[in-house]
């Protein structure tokens, strides 16, 4: 921090002026709309060249709901370091697996051109903006990644399965049957016949990295694609590039993330769980490329680790999350000499890119904006913000955003992120939200809190006080921390959310009557328990793609060994009655809070009759109760469609309106939406 001293008139005269211009400000901004976060853009990768000249970048673009009710589409985009020129590649369909082709100072990607039987991978100029196709596989390709000279390709495609025939005229449903192996496979672009090989083990293939020189290369590999196999039981082996044959298999154990080679080739990193039991991929384990049991080289680090680079001078690069903040640094692999060269606090990193010449691009966003281009040049301590997608956000109002600690009822602290009200009145108690996050292994962090799901700036503007408590059992402060909220469900997690809540209260900020929960999946749980359990502690509730009984949400999710190893580490049957008392069904007598329960119609993850359970038992026992319960035909967990995610939206304020602004004895809202009470027309 550089401390400079004015002459007192001439900082008096600044304060004046800054103060004016403040007022000037806020006089100006105006609420965020509806119509506006529908519409709001986001850069998605970022990926710096291989000599630093260009950062290529995608972007987000969502569909107009009013309009048309599909996914956000993703355009393709580069910059030119040199002078800052944008421009846009044309594509026939969106790309994906954006990645820096090495040596050789292009960009890559997979799309599909309206001619191509399959997608393949395209290789873009950027001196030029010429794209021209590298590689077309005899099947859809799932994902790739280069060797270091950018000579040889490796790529997941599906296996082709041999299924006989159905002679009758319908096709029945096979659960959990039938579904292809992901096949690792690799091909030299240089060799003339480009002869294909198949790498050796039998399973799904996830995670695919090259040894320097590309000889070897190292997979990932769950026995089946099923999706707790794909979480849980990935296991690294080591294989002969050239021929596909196995030379070692690693034992790790748990969830990973990333697999890095060392520069001579005879170690692997990891990004990767300490241990089975461990709920992320956030720790940098290593390990002998020839084999052996990989060892936390940080075990002691309060915080998760994003993503790790293994540099050519044998340093581990690292993005870190470290509580509501991100950090940049580097490690040496055996743990020692750990430094951050990005210091906490500003700007939170997603991702980050390095060039050969020491360049290193990121994706970032702040609590003013969503995911932006970022660049640190070599020997500079200072980001540099390379795009505004969405320039109409400096003339939006918004409330402040705050880091908060506070006790829990044991003592332990808590961290969360609060957004004031806009325009905030000291003297005036706000109506709040409280967003609590799904996984539970997931936290906020001090960038931008804003969505079609989250209230965020949205609210704030509206003026009530949003709050994001990162409860025990988040990630971000450690493995002890993620690790306290196992075999207690809908414990002391969520008792933390309520202590934030007194706290707030206690402040003076909130007014208690006027308390609101929401989330999504295990914040849809969250949400369910401050409605049943908590019930006279909150006015209103809006659950997403939420649990409400734990016994038959082990029997109808798709992850029922994640759900064991790193939650609630009982197995059903031996915890039968256990897992019925932590389920919000069990409290329905004590429901009060107007609930409205919202659930894609596809979702496998969380059953769709999750949130039917809770509708029929509320709607059966406390009939006077608001309830509502609305699907989304053709989602699954979560909203992606552009018109499903404007309706969430709108059902979310109005439900929120209504029972915390209004009076709590309001009939339910009408099923339709009246979009002009919204501002929205359809001209």
């Amino acid at each position: 921090m550089f401390l400079f001293k004015h002459p007192l008139s001439w900082l008096s005269a600044l304060t004046v002026m800054v103060l004016l211009s403040v007022q000037t400000n806020v006089q100006a901004q105006q609420p965020m709309t509806p119509m506006q976060l529908a519409m709001m853009e986001n850069v998605g990768a970022v990926v710096i060249s291989s000599e630093g000249t260009h950062v290529a970048f995608t972007k987000v673009v969502p569909a107009d709901p009013r309009t048309d009710n599909s996914p956000s589409s993703v355009e393709l985009h580069y910059m030119n370091l040199m002078n800052g020129e944008v421009r846009q590649v044309p594509l026939d369909r969106n790309p994906g697996g954006l990645a820096a082709r090495p040596t050789l100072d292009s960009f890559t990607f997979v799309t599909r051109m309206d001619d191509d039987e399959f997608n393949a991978v395209y290789e873009l100029n950027p001196l030029t903006g010429e794209v021209r196709q590298l590689f077309m596989h005899t099947s859809n390709m799932l994902g790739y990644v280069w060797d270091d000279r950018g000579r040889r390709l490796a790529f997941f495609a599906n296996e082709e399965m041999d299924l006989p025939e159905n002679p009758l005229p319908y096709e029945p449903i096979y659960f959990e049957e039938n579904r292809p192996q992901r096949l690792a496979h690799v091909v030299d672009l240089q060799a003339s016949n480009r002869q294909v090989v198949d790498l050796g083990v039998t399973g799904s293939y996830y995670i695919l990295s090259f040894a320097p020189g590309g000889a070897q290369i190292a997979a990932s590999i769950a026995p089946t694609p099923e999706v707790d196999d794909e979480l849980m039981f990935q296991v690294v082996h080591v294989f002969d590039s050239n021929t596909g044959a196995l030379q070692a298999r690693i034992d790790n154990a748990g969830k990973i993330g990333q697999i890095e080679w060392s520069p001579n080739g005879e170690r692997l990193a990891l990004r990767a769980g300490n241990s089975i039991n461990d709920p992320i991929d956030g720790r940098i384990m290593v390990v002998s490329a020839e084999g052996g049991t990989p060892e936390n080289i940080n075990p002691d680090f309060l915080g998760k680790y994003e993503q790790i680079k293994w540099t050519a001078d044998d340093t581990i690069h690292f993005l870190a999350s470290e509580g509501v903040w991100s950090s940049f640094g580097t490690i040496a692999p055996d743990g020692s000499n750990k430094e951050r060269l990005i210091d906490l606090g500003g700007p939170i990193k997603r991702s980050f890119s390095v060039s050969d010449n020491g360049h290193i691009a990121f994706a970032v966003d702040t609590p003013e904006h969503p995911r932006e281009a970022y660049l640190l040049r070599r020997g500079s301590d200072e980001l540099e913000r390379l795009t505004t997608t969405n320039p109409w956000l400096s003339e939006v109002a918004m409330g402040v955003q705050e880091l908060i600690t506070y006790p829990a009822r044991d003592g332990r602290m808590i961290e969360g992120l609060l957004i004031r009200p806009f325009n905030e009145n000291e003297a005036e108690r706000y109506p709040l939200i409280t967003v609590i996050h799904g996984g539970p292994e997931a936290h906020y962090s001090n960038g931008w809190l804003t969505g079609y799901s989250l209230p965020g700036q949205l609210m704030a503007a509206r003026g009530y006080a949003v709050f994001y408590p990162n409860y025990r059992g988040s990630t971000g402060r450690g493995l002890e921390f993620i690790k306290s909220s196992q075999s207690d469900l809908a414990g002391a997690e969520f008792d933390d959310v309520v202590d934030g809540v007194d706290y707030l209260i206690e402040s003076g900020l909130v007014d208690e009557g006027r308390v609101g929960a929401t989330g999504g999946s295990y914040g849809g749980y969250g949400t369910a328990w401050m409605s049943t359990y908590y019930s006279d502690r909150f006015a209103a509730g809006v659950m997403f793609v939420g649990i409400s009984n734990n016994i038959s949400k082990w029997g109808t999710s798709d992850i029922p060994e994640e759900l064991y190893l790193v939650h609630s580490r009982k197995r059903l049957w031996d915890y039968w009655e256990g897992n019925l008392r932590r389920s919000p069904i069990y409290y329905v007598d004590r429901t009060e809070t107007p609930l409205l329960i919202m659930h894609g119609a596809e979702d496998t993850r969380v059953h769709p009759a999750q949130s039917l359970e809770l509708y029929r038992h509320i709607k059966v026992r406390k009939p006077e109760v608001p309830l509502r319960l609305v699907l989304y035909p053709n989602e699954g967990h979560g909203n992606v469609r552009a018109t499903s995610r404007l309706d969430y939206n709108l059902r979310m304020i109005r439900w929120f309106d209504t029972y915390l602004k209004g009076d709590a004895n309001q009939p339910v809202p009408p099923t339709h939406l009246n979009f002009s009470d919204f501002g929205i027309t359809f001209d």
